[in-house]
């Protein structure tokens, strides 16, 4: 039989359970001023056992009569609530939810032998569901626990006004755990997307800029090495284009110079008529005889931006790769067509590293156009680029 030196009546109790709880969670909250969201842990909970005040002080002071019993309880209890934390967030979900059922059954057990006070432990039983459980269990107790709670208090002869008191803490501070960790899986999850979203960004800016280096530095690498060729050839024989020839090795070079630059701050927009005056001079220097015909209307400022880097890419294979004697350019509308009448075409490792034509594709593939390149049925090499309208 339990002795009570003193048993004061179940008091008006407002449901402090969701108030404790709310505050005691706010402070682990982002910070607006943006510091870095930080989850409640376990130390953010341990301190919630302090909700059982009531069952401390009629502990300490001694109204419980055998205090062994009201001190044992209260060690197991805090035991297994400290328990259920830890195993609960280190991710230990069958270890956790054991705990938590031996917590349930000394909680309902102290409350209905002990009784008053130790109605305050259902609160932090509820922040226990709330840690431990998910989706669909979490539901079932913060339904199960509460009633459970406000079925003892009526049995211990609580008045209407305690029992909805206890039924209201208890669920409340259930549920709001529930919510807060259930936002933090979510932010969480969102913070690995923008990172994940911000490696891709980062990834996708080294392939541009890769393939941009390949198209500029490609192309003007291979004039500069005709032309240096060809000042070689003429120094003894006609040191007047010799010397122009060096000219134009001095423009190249300074021309890459400002394509990089602009390539590096992504702001390069090409025009098609200088693209394919370099692409004349170029093949002239080569060797390569170049006819060129444009009919329809003009392309847009963008369209022509993409052609361009065709005309480049295709020239640059027929300087490096065909050993041509001759070539057409054909422009009509928004397709370009570059044919060659050499005997070779890219070799393999410029479309299978994702520069050269590979990387040409990928351009134009963003902006829903196409590409074709191989072998001519009437010999040579043929390159055509289309692009969608509207571009």
């Amino acid at each position: 039989m339990i002795a009570r030196a003193e048993a004061p009546p179940v008091c008006s109790w407002r449901p402090a359970g969701a108030d404790n709880v709310g505050v005691m969670l706010r402070s682990h909250l982002p910070d607006p001023g943006g510091t870095p969201y930080e989850a409640p842990g376990i130390k953010a909970f341990l301190p919630f056992v302090l909700l059982a005040t009531g069952a401390i002080w009629e502990t300490v002071d001694g109204s419980l009569r055998p205090a062994w019993l009201s001190w044992t309880g209260l060690a197991v209890m805090s035991a297994l609530y400290a328990l259920t934390v830890i195993m609960a967030f280190r991710r230990r979900t069958v270890p956790a939810r054991v705990t938590l059922a031996a917590l349930a059954v000394v909680v309902f057990a102290l409350a209905i032998v002990l009784g008053e006070g130790w109605y305050y432990l259902f609160p932090l039983l509820g922040i226990a569901c709330g840690i431990t459980l998910h989706r669909r269990a979490v539901r079932i107790a913060t339904a199960a626990v509460p009633l459970g709670a406000a079925l003892v208090v009526w049995a211990g002869g609580g008045t209407l006004e305690s029992i909805l008191a206890f039924l209201w803490g208890t669920f409340s501070a259930g549920l709001v755990v529930a919510v807060i960790l259930h936002l933090h899986a979510i932010i969480g999850e969102l913070n690995e997307t923008r990172q994940r979203l911000a490696e891709a960004a980062v990834a996708q800016e080294r392939l541009r800029f890769s393939r941009d280096l390949h198209d500029l530095l490609g192309h003007t690498l291979s004039v500069i090495v005709v032309k240096a060729e060809a000042v070689r050839r003429l120094t003894r024989r006609d040191p007047g284009q010799a010397e122009r020839q060096a000219a134009d090795i001095e423009a190249v070079g300074r021309q890459a110079l400002t394509e990089v630059r602009e390539a590096v701050t992504g702001y390069r927009a090409g025009s098609l008529a200088d693209e394919l005056a370099r692409a004349r001079d170029a093949l002239a220097a080569a060797g390569v005889r170049v006819r060129l015909h444009r009919t329809g209307p003009p392309p847009a400022a963008q369209a022509e931006a993409l052609l361009g880097w065709v005309v480049r890419e295709g020239v640059t294979n027929i300087i490096r790769h065909s050993g041509a004697t001759e070539a057409e350019i054909g422009l009509t509308g928004l397709t370009l067509t570059i044919r060659d009448n050499g005997t070779n075409g890219p070799q393999p490792a410029d479309t299978a590293t994702g520069s050269g034509l590979r990387g040409l594709a990928e351009r134009l593939g963003q902006a829903g156009g196409s590409i074709e390149a191989g072998p001519h049925p009437q010999g040579g090499f043929h390159l055509t680029a289309t692009l969608p309208p509207g571009q």
